[in-house]
């Protein structure tokens, strides 16, 4: 009996101890050390931030010196000042666009752009499908509420100025624009130029011809021979990877080029006189840092000369072709511009171009 009482006792003390431990570990019976834990924990996961993901597509290489070139460095910007991570599609094909986009979105990409008019169709429609994904089509000004908006260069400045400085060199007075596929924005730029140009001087002749592809540089290679035989001297290109096979005539002849979006003299020094230059890099930086912020809308976001978007190129060796005087010419059209003195809306709508 002795025996039985000890053995009870020891397991009711065992009993006693183990719910002591017990109510230890309850919840509303946390240490204090556990409390300064908790408390870290959840700072650490407000202060954590949540990765930002974007996607680009372009419809050509990015080694063009050119339209895809900005959109590309475009991308690198929002890497490095976004923390972003980032990939992109070259060389997309029309009929691939929405497996593309769809790809990026399926992923959890944030944001996506479609770099190009011609991305306008697929973005609008796989929007649709992933409303937390953000789509951008840029060279158009197109949304789809509430997901999908547009960010765009101002074309017909960029063509405007391209034409003041064709009107400014020309010796012949009959310069030339060479677009690519014949969709608005090409289109815009290319009467800008003839509004800029005959700004100038309104007697000039004024040549646009289209070569209905932005990857044909054998025929705008032929184009431009022939325009060059009509006694032109100057050409604008908007034509990507096809203003390579003009730029490679004119190259063969006395014919100058205004090169169009990124500064193009390094791939002709002795042809390339200036370019209009977009800097697409910083339009890319300020769209994706308003969607990483939440606070981007649907809508267009225009950015031309007053932003800092739009403008023109050094003239690298061609200094000596411009006096002094009509480098201060130019430069006051632009100061004039951006002081709202002179508006191109109105240029052209006096020369009937609207």
């Amino acid at each position: 009996m002795l025996r039985v009482n000890r053995f009870f006792y020891v397991f009711l003390t065992i009993l006693m101890a183990s719910a002591i431990l017990v109510t230890g570990c309850a919840p509303g019976a946390v240490s204090k050390e556990a409390e300064v834990s908790s408390e870290m924990d959840a700072s650490e996961e407000l202060t954590v931030e949540q990765e930002f993901k974007v996607g680009l597509l372009m419809s050509g290489s990015i080694n063009d010196q050119g339209w895809n070139a900005t959109a590309y460095n475009g991308l690198m910007k929002i890497e490095a000042e976004l923390g972003a991570t980032v990939a992109y599609s070259e060389s997309v094909q029309q009929s691939d666009n929405e497996e593309v986009f769809r790809s990026y979105a399926s992923q959890g990409f944030d944001l996506v752009i479609g770099h190009g008019f011609k991305f306008l169709d697929a973005a609008r429609t796989v929007s649709k499908d992933f409303p937390d994904t953000t789509f951008i089509c840029s060279s158009c000004e197109v949304d789809e509420p509430p997901n999908m908006g547009s960010v765009t260069d101002d074309g017909l400045m960029k063509g405007f100025l391209a034409g003041i400085v064709a009107a400014t060199l020309t010796e012949t007075d009959h310069v030339a624009y060479l677009g690519g596929l014949e969709i608005p924005p090409i289109i815009l730029a290319g009467t800008g130029f003839e509004a800029g140009a005959r700004y100038i001087n309104p007697d000039l002749e004024i040549t646009s011809v289209y070569t209905g592809s932005f990857a044909d540089a054998g025929k705008a290679k032929e184009i431009t021979y022939s325009l060059i035989d009509e006694n032109i001297d100057i050409i604008y290109i908007m034509a990507d990877v096809s203003g390579l096979g003009a730029i490679e005539a004119a190259q063969d002849s006395d014919a100058l080029i205004i090169g169009t979006n990124s500064d193009q003299n390094v791939l002709a020094p002795d042809t390339i006189v200036t370019s209009t230059t977009v800097n697409y890099p910083l339009a890319f930086m300020l769209v994706a840092q308003d969607v990483k912020n939440g606070i981007w809308e649907a809508g267009t976001k225009k950015y031309g000369l007053v932003e800092g978007v739009v403008d023109l190129a050094p003239y690298h060796g061609f200094e000596n072709k411009l006096s002094d005087e009509e480098k201060a010419a130019i430069e006051t059209v632009k100061a004039d511009i951006i002081s709202g003195a002179l508006d191109v809306n109105q240029v052209m709508l006096e020369l009937g171009l609207e």
